[in-house]
């Protein structure tokens, strides 16, 4: 049985099936539809092997153990939540998958990329481009939903944590995670840069963000540590030692760089970071009470300068 069948999702349910936009979630949807398409730039097989150590850093503690525990008995349905091409998916899940009922759902034409890198890989899952704040799927019905950097991505993030929890059965997981608040300097110079290129189209974008990823890279390239005397925490930078390239990354503006990339593939990060008009970041305070207002039980989260990952269990 598909997981569609299991769902009772029938014919007649996807031929009605239409995504509606806002503004904001049509921006955002071209963004990451053009930013999946481009394969070549992010299937570095390097960066999976150290994105899921990272991965499995921040849902599981490092313990993969946990895998176990959460699909012990098999036959789980997991949802992707904004699965875009899979990416984050495959890498966490991987095999994993074959024991288990995957359902990618997104917003964006990135749905057929994916069916294509799974079906490349050997692996089951089934796809459906919708919203994930308007799913054709029945309450309490789902065992994991799993939303790695998505729901800051739609207009609300704690309304988006709401309408999925309910979609979760009684004790089943919701793992995701969101954007942190950077330091205030980071948070302006972020917000003005996404201003600035948000009425450019897709490949003017790409080229305009290109000077900043190679200024990222030449800080990279200096090697150079600096060292912060003392704390400064009306700027939110900490004393000690820092490489000067991660010093501008964390607390003047996002360049990111990997010195076994190229370009293209520092680019891309960067795209996804300033292109999408919807781009919330939160505190870990914000991050719990929108859990509780849902009816979540926090049962592991992981605060890290990047953002906030949650593993929490419906009540």
């Amino acid at each position: 049985m598909s997981i569609l069948e299991k769902l009772n999702i029938d014919e007649k349910t996807l031929e009605k099936l239409t995504v509606q936009y806002t503004p904001e979630q049509a921006q955002t949807e071209s963004t990451f539809g053009y930013k999946w398409k481009m394969r070549e730039f992010y299937e570095n097989e390097e960066i999976k092997v150290k994105q899921r150590e990272w991965l499995v850093e921040r849902y599981c503690g490092g313990d993969e153990a946990m895998f176990r525990n959460w699909l012990k008995g098999g036959g789980k349905i997991i949802m992707d939540a904004g699965c875009g091409s899979g990416y984050s998916g495959m890498i966490f899940w991987g095999n994993y998958l074959k024991d288990n009922l995957y359902l990618g759902v997104d917003i964006s034409d990135a749905i057929e990329v994916a069916k294509e890198r799974f079906k490349e890989a050997g692996l089951p899952g089934e796809f459906l481009k919708v919203s994930v704040l308007d799913l054709p799927v029945p309450e309490n019905s789902i065992d994991i939903i799993f939303s790695e950097g998505v729901l800051h991505h739609t207009d609300s993030t704690e309304r988006s944590i709401k309408y999925l929890t309910g979609k979760l059965k009684k004790d089943g997981l919701f793992m995701f995670y969101v954007y942190v608040k950077k330091a205030p300097v980071r948070e302006f110079t972020d917000d003005h840069i996404r201003e600035q290129i948000a009425s450019m189209n897709n490949d003017e974008a790409w080229d305009a963000l290109m000077p900043l990823t190679k200024l990222g890279k030449a800080l990279a390239d200096l090697n150079t540590e600096i060292d912060v005397p003392e704390d400064i925490p009306y700027l939110g930078i900490k004393k000690g030692k820092i490489d000067i390239q991660r010093f501008f990354y964390w607390y003047i503006c996002k360049m990111w760089v990997r010195p076994e990339v190229n370009l293209n593939e520092m680019n891309i990060v960067n795209f996804d970071w300033f292109r999408p008009l919807n781009c919330q970041r939160h505190t870990p305070e914000e991050v719990k009470e929108y859990c509780s207002k849902a009816g979540l039980n926090i049962e592991h989260m992981d605060v890290q300068e990047s953002g906030i990952t949650v593993v929490a269990r419906k009540n």
